[in-house]
Parts: structure tokens; C-alpha cells; sequence
């Protein structure tokens, strides 16, 4: 049981666990740098309180959670250096860990112990507090990237945390972590930005759109995610990110070089191992859930 949830960022993520963590924990505090969005999440019920003070915020709280884009992490640290306890566990929910674990360094010197970095691999393409799901995390992987001097007690307690909103936890090296995610989920993000981005600026995008069948909706739906945390978390993963738009780069121009050449015979091989590996996918998605 949690005595004090306090929450920092209270938009899809936060709000979401708010809803969830009902049911063991004494108190919900939720901070937000939108005021208004944080006077919405109190009159939704989706937190107890809201408080405009970090400092206050945090007083008592035996466990926070920082839901805020990753970008902000670092000056969030210094805020709450002054008034970090040993008695609470604080974690976060960001969608890269390398720059979080360096931030931490940068503040504290070094990453204090009582500090687990976390991400759940949940989302959504809305955004903000309405967009809070009770369900978000059922059966949705989250990853946790402990370092090697992480308090053992520290660790069990964000674990079971995040078991109890229905999540399968797994752990990861923070490298890894950001490699791995960079693959699956930083450059499809960029993928469907930029078509989408690409096709509006067309003079007849209005035709375009009106024809677009479901394929098109399907593969840009994350453009509708939201801009701002999505430019921190390129930044925050330049390297990664970068590295693989060099290799689709050069396997567009793979693709293009066939279509160019009329090479049927490679091409059908392209888009035939292409097949294979999504559906290899979904098997292993299938296997995971069952």
C-alpha cells in the first residue's frame, strides 16, 4: 500500500496511472505546469489533489512518479534535489533512459539509489488527462533500467508497482534500452510524421485524403501523438534515431533502385521478407499474450 502517490505530469501517462493506483494508494497528489489541465484532472476525480507547489507536492509522498516529457527531467531533478528524501521511491515514466540516468548524474553526481528509471510501452495517439485510461497498462510491457548500485527494496517496490496496474515487468541496460526502442518505436513515430507531414503540404492533399483508404490511416496513426513530447524524446535519442534513418535511407533507395530497374523478381523477394518478419511479429505478439 502507498501512503502518498504524488504524480509529476498529469497527462495520458500519469492520469492513467492515477486511475489504476485507486485501489492501493491512501492519496493521489497530482503536479502539473498546466493549470488548467491539473484543475481537470481534480474534477475528473482522476486525482485527489492538485498542488501547484513541487515542494508541497512531495512532502509525505512515499512514492513519485515523474510523467513529464524527458526533456523537462533534468530541471525537474534540480527542483526536487533540495527536497529528495531517502524514505520515498521515485521513478519515471520517460521513453529514453540514457539522458535521464546522465540528468541524474548531473544533479545528484550520481544516480541516487532510491531512483529506478522506468518506461511502459503504453500510449495513445490523444493526449492530456481526458485522455486517462484505467486499462492502459493491462498486459503492456514496462521496462526498468536499475543500475548496479539501485536499492534492492527500491527496485522490488517500482516493480510491484507497476505489476499492480497490470503491467509484465521486464529489465533492461540503459543502452539497450534506447537502442531497442529507437527500432521500435522513435523511428516508425518519425516515419509517420513525415508522410503525413509530406502529404499535407500537397496542393491536392484534400483529394488525397478523401481516397486514402485504411492502410494510410493505419500506418500514420501515430501522427496524431503528441508534437512536443515527441521532439524531446528525438532529441533525447539523437544517436540511435539517427543511425537507423541512415540505414531506411539506404533501404529506400534499395526499394527505389528495383522499381526504378523493373528488377520484379527482387522485388517480390523485398516485399516477400518483409511479409515474413511482420508476421513473425505478430506470432510473437500472439505467444506473449497468451
Amino acid at each position: 500500500m502507498i501512503r502518498k502517490l504524488c504524480i509529476i505530469g498529469v497527462g495520458l501517462i500519469g492520469g492513467s496511472v492515477a486511475r489504476r493506483a485507486r485501489g492501493f494508494c491512501e492519496e493521489i497528489v497530482g503536479i502539473d505546469a498546466d493549470p488548467e489541465n491539473l484543475s481537470r484532472a481534480e474534477t475528473l476525480g482522476v486525482i485527489d489533489q492538485g498542488c501547484a507547489s513541487l515542494e508541497r507536492g512531495v512532502a509525505a509522498a512515499d512514492f513519485v512518479l515523474i510523467a513529464t516529457p524527458v526533456l523537462a527531467i533534468e530541471p525537474l531533478f534540480r527542483r526536487l534535489q533540495p527536497v529528495w528524501r531517502p524514505d520515498c521511491v521515485y521513478t519515471d515514466a520517460g521513453s529514453t533512459k540514457g539522458n535521464v540516468v546522465e540528468a541524474a548524474r548531473r544533479v545528484f553526481g550520481k544516480v541516487p539509489p532510491n531512483f529506478i528509471p522506468g518506461h511502459p510501452i503504453a500510449g495513445a495517439e490523444r493526449s492530456g488527462v481526458e485522455a486517462a485510461d484505467s486499462g492502459l497498462f493491462e498486459g503492456k510491457r514496462v521496462i526498468l533500467t536499475p543500475l548496479p548500485d539501485s536499492a534492492p527494496d527500491a527496485l522490488a517496490r517500482v516493480n510491484g508497482f507497476w505489476t499492480h496496474l497490470g503491467a509484465k515487468v521486464e529489465q533492461m541496460e540503459v543502452g539497450h534500452h534506447d537502442e531497442v526502442l529507437a527500432a521500435t518505436s522513435h523511428l516508425p513515430h518519425v516515419l509517420a510524421f513525415t508522410l503525413a507531414r509530406m502529404l499535407g503540404r500537397k496542393d491536392e492533399q484534400a483529394e488525397i485524403f478523401r481516397y486514402a483508404a485504411g492502410g494510410f490511416r493505419d500506418f500514420t496513426r501515430i501522427a496524431s501523438s503528441d508534437p512536443r513530447m515527441w521532439l524531446d524524446i528525438c532529441r533525447a535519442n539523437r544517436e540511435p534515431l539517427l543511425e537507423l534513418l541512415g540505414e531506411f535511407e539506404a533501404a529506400l533507395r534499395e526499394v527505389a533502385g528495383l522499381i526504378r530497374s523493373d528488377d520484379a523478381e527482387r522485388l517480390y523477394a523485398c516485399f516477400s521478407e518483409a511479409k515474413a518478419a511482420r508476421e513473425k511479429f505478430l506470432q510473437l505478439t500472439e505467444n506473449n499474450h497468451a
